[in-house]
Order: C-alpha cells, then sequence, then structure tokens
C-alpha cells in the first residue's frame, strides 16, 4: 500500500494564500503541527481554562519559520529569482536553507558574530547555504540584506517579505481547526514581531470567513531585548533566549496594531522566568523547547500570578511554542546534570536509579 503523506501548508491552504496554478509548490511537508492539550501545567496552576500547547518545532527544520518559507520561496520560484537571503538569528537561516535546496537556488544568510546557538547555524551550513557573521546585532544584519537586495538580484526572505506573513497565518487556521473556534487567549513570544503579525491576520481572516471572535493577542519579549514594550530601539539586545534577541523589529508596528485591535498586550519577561517555563514544559509536558518559545507560558505565569488573568475563566488558551529544544542544545546542556556512573550490577543500577 502507497505510503500517505500529508499535504504541506500551500496544498491544504491554498484557497486564502496568494498562489495560483503558475506556482510551483516548494514543499518539505511543513505545517499540520500538533496542539497538544496541556493537562499537568493546568493542574499545576490551577485553572480552569484549557491550556494548548501549538507545538511548532516539529515543522521540518524545527520551527515555524517553515510555514512562510514554503510560501516566499515558492514564489521567489515563480519569479524568476535564482538566489535568497536572510538576516537571522538562527530559525530563519535553517528554514530559508532547506527550502532553497529544495527549490535548487542559492541561499545566503547574513547572521550576528556570536548571537546564534550552534544547532541553528549547522543547519544552514549542513544545507550549504553560503554565511556570513557580521560584528553587529540583527538590526544591522537586516539593514545590509535589505540593502543588498536593493542592487542584486537576490530574493528577501525575512518576514518583511509579506509571503512569509502569508504562510505563517495558516498556524491560526490549524488551531480553529482543532477547537472549533478561535481560542479565547494566545500567548507567544515576540522577537522580530513577523508571528504575532501572522496569526492576527490569520484569525481577522477567519473572523471575516467564518464569524470566529479572535483573541487576545498576549505578546512577550525578553525583559533584556524588549523595545516594543520600551517603546524605544534597543542598542545592545541580551537575552538567553536568542531567537527573540531583537532590539528593533521589522514588523514593530503590525504587532503593536494586533495587541491593541485585539485587546491584548505586548509585555516582558526575565530569563529567569522563561528558563523556569522551559524547564515546566520539559518536565511537566514531555514538549522540548528552545527558549524564546517558553516565553509564552512565561507569559500566562506572570499574568497569573499578577491577577492579571482569572483562573477561573472557562475557555481556551493557546501557547505559541515556536522551536524545538534542539534548536538550541547548549542551554540545555549547561543547565542539566551529568548521570552518575555505576559499576554494570544490577544491584547498584536498581539502587542507583531508584526502582522499587
Amino acid at each position: 500500500m502507497a505510503r500517505d503523506f500529508k499535504k504541506g501548508v500551500i496544498e491544504r491552504f491554498s484557497c486564502v494564500l496568494p498562489v495560483t496554478d503558475k506556482t510551483p509548490v516548494i514543499t518539505l511537508q511543513e505545517g499540520s503541527t500538533p496542539l497538544i492539550e496541556a493537562s499537568n501545567i493546568k493542574k499545576e496552576l490551577g485553572v480552569n481554562f484549557r491550556i494548548f500547547l501549538k507545538y511548532e518545532g516539529m515543522n521540518p527544520t524545527g520551527s515555524f519559520k517553515d510555514r512562510g518559507m514554503t510560501v516566499a520561496v515558492s514564489k521567489a520560484v515563480e519569479k524568476g529569482a535564482h538566489a535568497v537571503i536572510c538576516a537571522s538569528t538562527g530559525n530563519t537561516s535553517a528554514s530559508a536553507a532547506a527550502y532553497a535546496v529544495k527549490a535548487g537556488i542559492k541561499c545566503m544568510v547574513v547572521i550576528p558574530e556570536g548571537s546564534i546557538a550552534l544547532g541553528k547555524l549547522s543547519q544552514a551550513l549542513i544545507h550549504g547555504a553560503s554565511v556570513v557573521a557580521v560584528k553587529g546585532n540583527f538590526d544591522r544584519c537586516l539593514e545590509l540584506v535589505r540593502e543588498i537586495c536593493e542592487s542584486y538580484k537576490v530574493e528577501l526572505v525575512n518576514s518583511l517579505n509579506p509571503f512569509r506573513i502569508e504562510g505563517q497565518k495558516t498556524a491560526s487556521y490549524e488551531i480553529a481547526e482543532a477547537l472549533g473556534r478561535s481560542p479565547d487567549y494566545q500567548f507567544m513570544p515576540v522577537g522580530n514581531a513577523g508571528n504575532i503579525t501572522a496569526y492576527w491576520k490569520g484569525y481577522c481572516e477567519l473572523k471575516e470567513s467564518r464569524g470566529y471572535a479572535p483573541p487576545r493577542m498576549m505578546g512577550f519579549q525578553a525583559a533584556g531585548s524588549a523595545p516594543i514594550v520600551e517603546g524605544k530601539k534597543v542598542e545592545d539586545p541580551q537575552t538567553v533566549a536568542t531567537a527573540i534577541k531583537i532590539g528593533n523589529p521589522a514588523s514593530w508596528q503590525q504587532a503593536v496594531e494586533a495587541r491593541d485591535s485585539s485587546g491584548g498586550v505586548i509585555d516582558r519577561v526575565t530569563d529567569e522566568e522563561i528558563i523556569k517555563s522551559w524547564r515546566q514544559l520539559a518536565a511537566k509536558e514531555g514538549v522540548f523547547v528552545e527558549p524564546a518559545s517558553a516565553a509564552s507560558l512565561a507569559g500566562l505565569r506572570k499574568y497569573l500570578e499578577l491577577g492579571k488573568m482569572d483562573p477561573a475563566f472557562t475557555g481556551d488558551v493557546v501557547l505559541i511554542l515556536t522551536g524545538h529544544g534542539l534548536k538550541d542544545p547548549d542551554i540545555a546542556v549547561e543547565t542539566v546534570s551529568r548521570p552518575p556512573v555505576v559499576e554494570a550490577d544490577i544491584e547498584e543500577v536498581v539502587r542507583t536509579a531508584g526502582i522499587e
């Protein structure tokens, strides 16, 4: 019997995407990521509302970027582009490199020196991308690639590319499909702010087409990298959550519009709160994510502790987990204990393992 491969984002959602019969479908069968009910965390937090985890780390390259990249690269090929370029803190570079390989075109990546997790950088390199590290932060890298695109025949595939936003909005549709409606609240990390922009676009379309009331968009930046919260560019952003280590978000205004239109917030959480939630996701729900993903749970915990969320509320809350934990294994290696070493003796193994 032939294997039943799942469809990718473009095939599943072509009716709401800017594609035609002339658009080549460059896909790695992205999307259709799990929406996991976090019953153990719900119990630990002592709340009545249901908590769901949209685990985008299950995309082909391990992050939500694949949703937008399939559309951006497909449209680039349709246009006749022979190369794509991006600035990246990690996930975008991995995704762009993989989809460029699939399309048979070149990929160039500009990264900030020393500010990208090795797990992400290795992906871009193994896919054959031309990677250049710049002495500067992500914002300077983005400025450079935008300037390059103005003078050379190469297509930009950062979230400034509207096709990226179109692809990423499909996660809203998947959540609504699973719940039968849009959630009441959505908590998510905010870095370059393209993702919150995309989700909000999807929910607004769902309101218009199906009458689903959109959720309150609850976005969280890292405390050391919170330009939207502070209302000004952060020249030297600092955070353990490298995926959201961005001082001047490209989609800043759109994120503010999503916040204001939904009655939501864009706030900050500390690195300590992020790591605590990162550990909780792994220990309580068996979900291993990159640190930036845990900003969503950290935000929920913060708002419960501050009394800004009613624990007796009985609706649905979705936490967006943007990337897999293997994207940033260094943090895990640094924070876990080494296993004890014992003799190859059954009694000693049983005793040390705590088997009763």
